[in-house]
């Protein structure tokens, strides 16, 4: 078995920015050779996330309102309060939604449904520069 790690930089405009992974996560599972085997996407970081959806316009503003009513981004957070950096929401909603995902590759290819792209979210109140750790196993 061979695991094999690389990174993949996107820039973001924060504020649960969406950003389809998958063209450059098939990329790099094509260049590896491998052609069984899993793959793991992470977000190092604590207010990104990684996740599937439909990539899809009413989804890239359902998902955001979908946070925003979840951990409001005008709440008061215990996070704030300590840091002063106003970025409490952006720390709840990327633990909800988790920094990593794994996905089984068949025949060189990942096994995601028709629709399902892989998605980095990035939740912080400031655009950033994200390096997406890709991990592949397998043969």
């Amino acid at each position: 078995m061979q695991i094999i790690t690389r990174r993949i930089h996107v820039s973001t405009r924060g504020n649960a920015d969406i950003i389809d992974l998958t063209p450059q996560i098939a990329e790099t599972l094509a260049e590896s050779g491998l052609k069984e085997g899993q793959l793991t996407v992470f977000a190092p970081g604590a207010t990104a996330a990684i996740s599937t959806v439909e990539f899809e316009p009413g989804l890239l503003k359902d998902i955001p309102e979908a946070m925003e009513r979840l951990a409001p981004s005008d709440a008061a957070y215990h996070h704030d309060m300590t840091w002063h950096d106003g970025n409490g929401h952006s720390h709840v909603r990327a633990t909800v939604v988790g920094p990593s995902m794994t996905v089984p590759f068949v025949e060189g290819s990942m096994t995601l449904g028709t629709w399902q792209q892989i998605i980095l979210l990035d939740f912080d109140n400031r655009s950033r520069n994200r390096a997406i750790v890709v991990q592949l196993m397998g043969e």
